[in-house]
């Protein structure tokens, strides 16, 4: 039987509802982790080092009462289970992206915090520019330890996904703080000198790339 949902605001306008289901501390969160595909109870946590296990949890439960995420069994010989998102709970990721561009135009937004891969790989799919894409038409790879991911860029985006990139026109590979540093910062020729970004394949793809993603400009009162 399911459980009756504790009400916050008594409202019926949808952002309301928006906030009864993912407006808990880390719920959103949680989504965003899951955008790229199932993952293990151990990875989620991993990419969210603020967040206990026990929140971990009742978070996980509330999502998967409310119908945005469920969990699966991989196949063997791994036998393990995962959360994963419904497809309702995927249909999430573009007002996930619009409240994520709006935020970044606040002054106090602090890029040198805590950033996992499936923050990195939204970001890129958030800021993306159709007017800057051009005529380029690419495969991208990410290497960012354990997390690796792989996506095609041109005009209509970057449908990145996890998987291996060794099969990119060109591959980055370091923490996801340095991929951010060279997208967003500009960074691309200090992070690769210093060894903390490597990068392999065609290097004026890499170059072209990195400009390809402008944050929008900071508000300011006047």
């Amino acid at each position: 039987m399911k459980k009756e949902r504790r009400r916050w605001y008594d409202d019926a306008c949808g952002t309301a509802m928006a906030l009864e289901l993912v407006g808990e501390r880390w719920s959103l969160m949680i989504v965003r982790e899951l955008m790229f595909g199932p993952r293990r109870f151990g990875e989620i946590k991993a990419a969210l080092p603020g967040l206990s296990a026990n929140v971990l949890t009742q978070r996980l439960e509330g999502l998967e009462e409310s119908g945005i995420l469920k969990r699966e069994k991989l196949p063997p010989p791994a036998n393990a289970q995962v959360y994963a998102l419904t497809p309702w709970g995927y249909e999430a990721e573009k007002p996930i992206q619009l409240l994520g561009a709006w935020a970044v135009r606040s002054p106090e937004h602090d890029p040198t915090l805590h950033l996992s891969a499936a923050s990195a790989m939204m970001s890129l799919r958030t800021m993306h520019n159709p007017e800057l894409a051009g005529d380029l038409d690419f495969t991208v790879g990410f290497r960012m330890g354990d997390d690796m991911f792989v996506g095609r860029y041109n005009h209509d985006g970057i449908d990145l996904h996890r998987g291996d990139p060794s099969c990119g026109d060109v591959v980055f590979e370091g923490p996801p703080t340095a991929i951010a540093g060279a997208v967003y910062g500009g960074a691309l020729a200090e992070l690769e000198a210093a060894g903390i970004l490597r990068i392999e394949g065609d290097p004026a793809l890499a170059k072209a790339f990195v400009t390809r993603f402008p944050l929008p400009p900071k508000w300011t009162e006047g």
